[in-house]
């Protein structure tokens, strides 16, 4: 069990985010409209070209304005562009907001047509609580206004919209919802900047004291994006769990900060060294049948606050995701 006792709101956080990111609408080659509930839709992969730094301003939206994003150059480290990302309250902007953690669908016949699926990310699911997580958590936000991410390839149905604003208590013009393709540059930017929500995700699952984390970067390679979605989401996974590099600032017992230490990595699964397309294919395209210590990044570095000790376990495998993503010209 975790208590977030910060009065901290990220969905008011994240508005001047969400206002720059519609600032700059042109700049970042994004597309905003109002649906007919008047509800404001961000197409930033859909239509829209869209770009990298639009993935970033999402990411950063998504983290409830409580983590920096950013891209740095390595190519020394085997690929030229990384994602960075730093949090001082990684608990409530990964898992009370960024986390993908929201279930929303409708059936065919609620559609008139395709049924439709989407985890929804962002501050508004702590407008919604809709999730076990937040109980957990101890948290929940009030605010007149919200944002909802969804990594989709077309618009969600009106059912779905009026399940959001329902559950989030907000006016149609107070909610906003970002589309965001994983196909696309802003859709992969946006997932591989999830690094580090992966591995606070993945402590959560361990067990690890939720409070004992006090900080945490990560840092991941972006690929170009897939040819499609499936593709896409392999090459996003791919980045984190043989590209990510993960430092988490813990405090509370020292054993269980080196067991974290050890646990985490993603080498720990029995599916480790294939692609992740591979192997969810082999899975028959069913994420349980995953073994899931495999969703996790490569490398981690714990460092102890009361002992000033750091463990590292893992690594990173860029000679397998140069021969996945590159060819040489």
């Amino acid at each position: 069990m975790s208590s977030l006792a910060e009065p901290l709101s990220v969905n008011h956080l994240a508005q001047p985010l969400l206002q720059r990111l519609l600032d700059e609408e042109a700049a970042l080659r994004i597309r905003v409209q109002r649906d007919e509930f008047g509800v404001q839709i961000i197409d930033a992969g859909l239509e829209a070209p869209g770009s990298v730094e639009a993935g970033l301003a999402v990411a950063r939206i998504c983290m409830g304005g409580l983590g920096e994003v950013s891209l740095r150059s390595a190519p020394e480290e085997g690929w030229p562009t990384w994602v960075q990302v730093h949090s001082a309250q990684p608990v409530l902007a990964c898992l009370g907001s960024q986390y993908a953690g929201w279930s929303l669908s409708a059936t065919k016949e609620e559609t008139g047509g395709k049924k439709f699926f989407a985890l929804g990310s962002g501050p508004a699911r702590a407008l919604a609580g809709r999730e076990d997580l937040f109980q957990e958590l101890g948290y929940r936000d009030r605010a007149d206004a919200g944002c909802l991410v969804l990594e989709v390839d077309r618009l969600p149905p009106n059912v779905v919209v009026e399940k959001v604003l329902r559950d989030c208590a907000l006016p149609p013009q107070g909610l906003t919802l970002i589309v965001t393709p994983t196909a696309s540059l802003a859709g992969t930017t946006q997932v591989v900047a999830r690094v580090l929500e992966v591995a606070m995700h993945k402590a959560h699952e361990l067990g690890f004291h939720l409070d004992d984390i006090v900080g945490g970067s990560a840092t991941a390679p972006l690929p170009s994006p897939g040819a499609d979605g499936l593709e896409a989401m392999g090459r996003t996974n791919d980045a984190i769990l043989y590209g990510g590099r993960v430092h988490l600032q813990v405090r509370g017992d020292e054993a269980a900060a080196q067991r974290l230490a050890q646990q985490l990595p993603a080498r720990n699964a029995k599916e480790y060294g294939r692609s992740f397309a591979e192997i969810f294919k082999a899975a028959e395209y069913d994420f349980y049948k995953i073994d899931g210590a495999l969703f996790a990044p490569a490398e981690v570095w714990v460092s102890h606050l009361g002992s000033g000790r750091t463990w590292r376990a893992g690594g990173c495998d860029m000679a397998l995701l140069r021969k996945l993503w590159l060819e040489e010209a």
